[in-house]
């Protein structure tokens, strides 16, 4: 079992690509070193040790890089799109690092030489993205995977269309069970002739078999995968393979045993208290900073609204374990929204909000009097988005499952904000039900830090505003 802390899978094509960028701009520090200087040496001899301020200016730009949605795994970005965020990301972060350098005297480095570093990383790292582009989508990182089970069940993995969806595996062969009807195209179906699952593993070179069987009692060939999985192939059910794919749990695939004994969908005291440390901190902090800003929102709403006009919207939400709490916002909508008292789904182009409530949304300003919530412990900064009890009775009797993601407290942000675009119907509410299955049962402190810099991107490219 992982530990609480770090039960995050990190992607090995990621990882390798993180480590090289973060050696890039840790080596563009000695190279303007040599640049400037002549030598590392002769730069150490003026202003000491080179190696902490590399150490600074790496650890912050690959944070910013973060931040700039650029570690997505299953996000397609056209080149020019990565070289922008890129090059967004490197600002970013190296306006950091001037402050950081600012307030500690003893770390900083002249302007002229960050310069050099930022063109060196500049050029480099955009080279390593172009490299990590091919490479990937080229077979290089992918599991060779083989489908045992050609029916219902395994048609949900042709669902998985875009190549940035496939990334991670390669289907190599699909394998009729006993029972199943077959569905799609049967050419790409394996004739097993007499031959064991564990043989047509090896011959097509499988890494791994997923088990999608239609009808799994009596018909599991368990003495076949003990083999394959002796002979060094993977053997991993359906719903675990399309949880590590596709980050979320298909609810019409699982079952309550499935629930029960799978690995997570616990928390610990530990989780709980560096949980609660970081919502605290951060909320905190954000608070602090954030005031100037709040001021001149709660100004603008009311110099289009009038004085006499709310700047603060309060409404029921369910948390967690169904307790009833008021969030808070900045009013995005006209005073009289709701007047008939009927709750409604927010709408695309929404005639109900306000010029200035338009660009709240836009820019998630509106969210910020939430961050009081987590303070008052209500909330957290990462969880499943809080729903009105009048949906929630509704969408509980229709969707199953849909209970669960009371289990947690209510967050500002979340897994499904970042996976799926605004939600506004029944249909939505499934598809992010299921991005917050995952997170509950993945959930750790380096999956919420995670979650809270790639919101950045949100933020910034608007992803999802309503």
């Amino acid at each position: 079992m992982q530990a609480p802390l770090t039960r995050t899978r990190i992607r090995t094509p990621l990882l390798l690509m993180a480590l090289v960028e973060f050696a890039i701009v840790y080596s563009s520090v000695y190279v303007a070193a040599i640049v400037g200087y002549g030598g590392v040496e002769a730069y150490q001899d003026i202003h000491g040790a080179i190696s902490l301020r590399a150490a600074i200016v790496a650890s912050v730009v690959l944070v910013s890089l973060i931040a700039m949605g650029l570690y997505h795994f299953h996000q397609r970005l056209y080149m020019s799109e990565a070289a922008l965020r890129v090059l967004v990301g490197l600002i970013a972060g190296y306006l950091i690092v001037a402050v950081v350098f600012y307030a500690i005297p003893a770390t900083s480095m002249a302007p002229d030489l960050a310069n050099v570093s930022f063109g060196y990383t500049l050029a480099l790292v955009l080279a390593v993205r172009y490299v990590f582009v091919r490479t990937v989508d080229r077979n290089m990182f992918r599991r060779r995977t083989m489908i045992y089970g050609a029916g219902e069940r395994a048609a949900s993995l042709m669902q998985l269309r875009r190549s940035a969806d496939r990334r991670g595996f390669k289907i190599v062969g699909r394998a009729a069970a006993p029972g199943d009807t077959i569905v799609g195209d049967r050419s790409g179906v394996v004739v097993t002739n007499g031959k064991s699952i564990t043989d047509i593993a090896i011959e097509n070179n499988a890494d791994e078999i997923v088990i999608a069987m239609d009808e799994r009692r009596g018909n599991l060939p368990v003495r076949e995968l003990l083999d394959a999985r002796f002979a060094g192939v993977d053997v991993i059910d359906l719903v675990e393979f399309l949880e590590r794919e596709s980050g979320k749990i298909r609810i019409d695939l699982v079952n309550p045993g499935w629930l029960i004994f799978s690995p997570g969908f616990r928390s610990s005291k530990m989780r709980t208290a560096s949980g609660w440390l970081l919502d605290t901190l951060i909320s905190a902090t954000m608070l602090l900073f954030s005031s100037p800003i709040m001021l001149l929102v709660a100004f603008a709403i009311k110099c289009e609204d009038g004085l006499s006009a709310p700047v603060l919207y309060r409404q029921r939400r369910v948390g967690k374990g169904n307790r009833h709490f008021e969030i808070l916002k900045f009013r995005s909508m006209s005073v009289d929204a709701e007047a008939d008292g009927k709750a409604v789904w927010a709408k695309k182009d929404d005639r109900r909000i306000t010029r200035v409530g338009d660009f709240l949304r836009k820019a998630r300003l509106d969210e910020l009097p939430q961050l009081l919530n987590v303070l008052r412990g209500e909330m957290s900064l990462v969880g499943p988005r809080p729903e009105r009890p009048e949906f929630v009775d509704e969408l509980q009797k229709k969707i199953p499952y849909y209970s669960e993601r009371h289990s947690v407290k209510p967050g500002i942000t979340g897994w499904a904000q970042l996976r799926y675009a605004y939600g506004s119907s029944d249909e939505d509410a499934v598809e992010k039900l299921q991005y917050d299955l995952y997170y509950i049962k993945n959930q750790s402190l380096m999956l919420d830090i995670m979650i809270l810099l790639q919101t950045v991107e949100v933020v910034l490219w608007g992803k999802g505003a309503r």
